[in-house]
Order: C-alpha cells, then structure tokens, then sequence
C-alpha cells in the first residue's frame, strides 16, 4: 500500500480487533513465480503472546501455493465505501475518494499436524456457530473425515501493514457530512461505515 502515515497504524491491537470483525481473509503466496491467492475464514490465536491467526485451506491449495519456509500474505479488510465529494464542505479540494480499513500481514506457514488441525477447526466451527440458535458444532464423529481435506496453519504474523482511512485529512464539517451521508437512505447508504469513521475520528 502506499504509505501515508496519516491514515497508518503500528498498533497490533488494532489488527486484532480487525481480525475478529472480519474473519475473513485472503492468503497470498508466491510459488513458482506464480501469485496464488486463496480466501478462507481466519481466527486469532488468542493464547499465543504474539500475533498469530489461525486458518486452514482445503487440498490441494497447500501445494499450489507452496507452502514451506517462504513469507506469505494475509489480507483481512474491513467495510469500505465510496465517498463523493458532493458530501464535502464548500471550499473542500473535490476529489472523489474511498473510505476502508485494511491490513496487510506478513508470516511463515506453520502447518499444523492432523489433531491438532482438526480442535482449530473445531474452534473455528464453535466461533461461528455460537451465534445461531441451535448451533452444529464439529465433532470427531464427521469432523475428523472432513478435517482430513485441509491442512490446518498457523500463521505467527511477524510484520504488518494496516491502512484506517476514514476521512482524517477532511475539515470536521466534511466529516460530519459524510457520516450523515453515509447514514442516510441512497445508493451509498452505508452506516457501518459511518460508525467506523466516528470511531476512527475520535482516537486521533
């Protein structure tokens, strides 16, 4: 990404919560001088001391993309949305923009052994299911035949890119129409993104 310090964040914490609100990520590996991208579910290893997710990927994609001792790159992003300059403050510069949350995170595979995949994955199941009313959890019974179609990793994140752009280089009369806008009923109607921007906002 570009660098633009105004709208970066060195926090870990901050791609932590952005890991648990959008689980779903993007791995991309380099094999072979090809670029391979795959998306899966993620989960953050929350015993770990450091940061660290938790994924897997279906057979073959652990061959397609190689994994071994190479770097890899997760992508896990947040809402985004288009901001229209129709929005700004009169005497605002006009240009069009697009407002999103993102981080970049960089690690080396470690492939996780068949026990050890299948209790990720049932973690993983217990995570998405605890939110329905009566929630299929994973068990060995049919989970383990099913486990044994991945390869489960962990994914120690040893560097990261994260990009908050919410509208901080904008007057506050921009900003507070945007918000409006983006609330109100249109095309552009996007009011998780507003509550991101007022939360953004109000850190700096």
């Amino acid at each position: 990404m570009r660098p633009n310090p105004k709208h970066a964040s060195e926090d870990p914490e901050v791609v932590r919560q952005l890991i648990r609100d959008y689980p779903w990520g993007i791995l991309v590996s380099g094999n072979d001088g090809q670029l391979v991208a795959s998306h899966y579910p993620v989960l953050l290893d929350e015993e770990a001391a450091g940061l660290t997710v938790l994924t897997h990927v279906g057979r073959p994609d652990d061959k397609i993309h190689g994994f071994g001792d190479s770097e890899v790159m997760l992508i896990v992003q947040g809402r985004h949305g288009y901001i229209s300059p129709s929005w700004y403050a009169p005497g605002a510069i006009r240009a069009p923009t697009w407002n999103f949350s993102v981080a970049h995170c960089y690690g080396v595979p470690q492939l996780l052994g068949e026990e050890e995949n299948l209790a990720v994955l049932a973690r993983l199941v217990a995570h998405f299911e605890r939110h329905v009313d009566k929630p299929m959890l994973l068990d060995t019974d049919w989970g383990r035949p099913v486990a044994r179609g991945t390869v489960g990793i962990r994914l120690p994140i040893t560097r990261f890119v994260c990009k908050i752009k919410m509208s901080q280089d904008k007057d506050p009369v921009t900003q507070a129409q945007v918000m409006a806008a983006l609330r109100a009923p249109g095309p552009y109607h996007n009011p998780g993104l507003a509550s991101d921007m007022a939360r953004a906002l109000s850190a700096e």
